[in-house]
């Protein structure tokens, strides 16, 4: 019994030698040392995943950098080399002990990795700790203009979405229309139903780029006035009927009259009609009913 289960447990042993064998080559006979060593590293090594190297991965993680962005730059416990500077048109900063640096093009984690590697290989630093920090974002924006909380120009340090670079400047004032005129770089245009931006899908929200520009036109108005709550002017918002515009001031009056509604369009008075489109530059006036 013992020399059957020992004759199955060498068996299982050569099997398992086997199969590694045929996993993981060896190289072949008669190479010299070296080259032999590098084809069994190679063998072994993984291959890499297809995609997106770590480069790229890194560059989609943050801020990009660019002419006229500032940025400091420090080494722990190295105050000497403690660096604030503007990048120039050509994409470099100088820097102590290695000189002029070539950052255009790198986020801050990438830079802090290439300046260590720089610095260690310099043998200025034996384990240099770099920090890099963005003070000023100036080279990659958006351009914001129109009926929006705050206008001008708004730094991209990631992938912002329409909707996410308009409530940064604080939502579409009262008075703005319910679209966004979206002009990319390249001069295309379109524009976005403001509802649909935060419900609908990506074709509704896209993401902005740098150099694009994002307006929000003020949105056409009527006029009401007479015997309703709230008289005045007021931004049309969709496909507005009379009756919406009579809801939006409040309703009338107790001794307003749903039919002494006038309307006046490009200065000559029409006949009025509950469910008709309100066009810009309406005016309407409610008068008294009759007791």
């Amino acid at each position: 019994m013992m020399k059957i289960l020992m004759r199955l447990f060498g068996s299982a042993l050569l099997f398992v030698s086997a199969a590694a064998g045929a996993q993981q080559p060896a190289a072949p006979a008669g190479l010299p040392p070296a080259a032999a060593a590098q084809i069994q590293a190679q063998t072994q090594a993984p291959r890499p995943s297809a995609g997106q190297t770590q480069a790229e991965k890194d560059l989609e993680a943050g801020y990009v950098l660019g002419p006229d962005d500032i940025i400091e730059v420090t080494v722990l416990g190295q105050p000497e080399f403690t660096t604030r500077a503007r990048i120039k048109a050509n994409g470099t900063i100088q820097l102590p002990f290695i000189g002029e640096q070539k950052v255009e093009g790198e986020t801050a984690l990438t830079l802090a990795s290439k300046l260590a590697d720089k610095l260690r290989a310099g043998g200025y630093y034996a384990k240099p700790v770099v920090n890099v920090e963005i003070s000023s974002f100036a080279s990659r924006y958006v351009t914001l203009l129109g009926a929006v909380g705050q206008t001008g120009l708004q730094p991209v340090d990631r992938d912002y979405h329409l909707s996410e670079v308009i409530a940064r400047a604080g939502g579409i004032r009262p008075d703005g229309a319910d679209y966004v005129t979206l002009t990319r770089a390249n001069g295309e245009q379109h524009d976005y139903d403001f509802e649909k931006l935060a419900a609908g899908g990506p074709e509704d929200d896209p993401l902005v780029h740098p150099g694009d520009k994002i307006y929000v036109p003020e949105a056409d108005l009527y006029y009401i006035y007479g015997q309703v709550n709230q008289p005045g002017q007021f931004p049309i918002k969709g496909d507005m009927t009379v009756r919406n515009v009579i809801a939006r001031s409040g309703g009338l009056t107790p001794s307003g009259s749903i039919k002494r509604i006038k309307l006046y369009r490009n200065g000559q008075e029409q006949k009025v009609d509950l469910d008709m489109k309100v066009q810009a530059g309406d005016v309407f006036t409610v008068g008294e009913r009759f007791f």
